[in-house]
C-alpha cells in the first residue's frame, strides 16, 4: 500500500511539471490538487509503511527518489519559464546524488542516511510550487505578483540551503574520523 502511494506521485510528475512550464495545460484548481496529492502521497506514504510493519531501504530510496525527480522536474520546468533561478534544480541533482552515493558507498549503509538540512530542504522544495500553483488561482489575482516574489526569494534561499546541505555531506566523512 505505501508503495502504491510513492507510485501515485510518480505518475503526477509529468502532468504536474508539464503544466508548471506550460499553464494551459491543466487548471490552476487542477494543478493544486496534483500538488496536494502529491503531498499527502508523500506524508503517508511513510506512514502506512510503518503503520504495516512494511517499511523497507527499497521503500525509502523508492520514496525519496519519487520526491527527487517530483520537485527536480517541476523546478526544472519552473526554470524553463524563468519562474525559478536554473541553479536550483541543477543543484538538487548534485545533493540527492550525494545523497544516495554517500549513503550507499561512502558510508556502506543498507538504506539512505539523512540530514537534518536535507530532509528540511526536502520538505520546502515543494513549498516554491505552491506558491506558483496558487498564484494562478482566480481567488489569489490580486496576490500573484506577492506570491511570485517570495518564490523567487524562496529560491534563493534553497539555492544557498542546498549549497550548505551539499557542503555539510562533504564534510560529513570528515566528522566520523575526526570523532574516531
Amino acid at each position: 500500500m505505501a508503495n502504491l502511494l510513492t507510485a501515485m506521485r510518480l505518475l503526477l510528475v509529468v502532468p504536474v511539471s508539464w503544466a508548471f512550464a506550460d499553464p494551459q495545460l491543466l487548471t490552476p484548481p487542477l494543478l493544486v490538487a496534483f500538488l496536494f496529492i502529491a503531498i499527502a502521497t508523500d506524508y503517508f506514504d511513510g506512514k502506512v509503511a510503518r503503520a504495516t510493519h512494511t517499511e523497507s531501504a527499497r521503500g525509502m530510496l523508492f520514496d525519496h527518489g519519487t520526491d527527487f525527480i517530483f520537485v527536480t522536474s517541476a523546478l526544472a520546468a519552473m526554470a524553463s519559464v524563468d519562474v525559478i533561478h536554473p541553479l536550483l534544480p541543477f543543484l538538487i541533482i548534485i545533493a540527492f546524488s550525494q545523497y544516495v552515493l554517500d549513503s550507499y558507498f561512502l558510508f556502506r549503509q543498507k538504506q539512505l542516511r539523512m540530514s537534518f538540512l536535507g530532509r528540511w530542504n526536502g520538505i520546502f522544495y515543494f513549498v516554491p510550487l505552491l506558491c506558483i500553483a496558487a498564484s494562478r488561482l482566480e481567488f489569489l489575482a490580486s496576490l500573484a505578483s506577492s506570491l511570485r516574489e517570495v518564490t523567487e526569494l524562496l529560491g534563493l534561499a534553497l539555492i544557498l540551503s542546498t549549497v550548505a546541505s551539499i557542503i555539510d555531506r562533504g564534510l560529513a566523512p570528515l566528522h566520523s574520523v575526526v570523532q574516531k
